[in-house]
């Protein structure tokens, strides 16, 4: 009920300062990858840089094969041991390769994780270099959708 409410304010769909495209095809025909703010990678790529207290601006490619348990979570700006018990509370993978065996989604494509804690003057490398490059490699993927799910 409080969602329905909380939700009213706010109308994407009609918003000028929103970017939103319709998906032209059904989700059980869709390429969905699942983008994550929150520091989500594989145990042998290079942590995310908690040293630099303006974040890291770089990024994870996650590719959707990869197990749960070859995952960690490498953040120090949100709590996140209830993810490390159930990764699909924020990179839901398991979920969408399930999703993907129902027939509800077409496939599953390469995930991206970054560090959700950005500040000057790593922004302008995010926008300039590093969002770019995810969405070369999206659209070369032939992606349909993302989820985005923040920490």
């Amino acid at each position: 009920m409080l969602a329905r409410r909380w939700g009213r304010r706010f109308d994407a769909l009609t918003s000028d300062d929103v970017p939103f495209t319709r998906l032209r095809k059904p989700l059980h025909a869709c390429r969905i990858a699942l983008i994550t703010t929150g520091g989500v990678h594989l145990r042998t790529q290079q942590p995310f840089d908690m040293g630099d207290s303006r974040g890291d601006p770089s990024f994870r490619a996650i590719p959707a094969d990869t197990p749960a348990e070859q995952l960690t979570i490498t953040h120090d700006y949100y709590d996140h041991r209830d993810a490390e018990r159930d990764l699909n509370i924020l990179f839901p993978l398991a979920l969408g390769r399930e999703l993907v065996a129902r027939g509800a989604l077409g496939s599953l494509g390469t995930g991206y994780s970054f560090m959700g804690h950005i500040e000057p003057p790593h922004v302008e490398t995010l926008l300039r270099r590093t969002a770019p490059e995810v969405a070369r490699r999206l659209r070369q993927e032939q992606i349909d959708a993302v989820l985005l799910t923040p920490a």
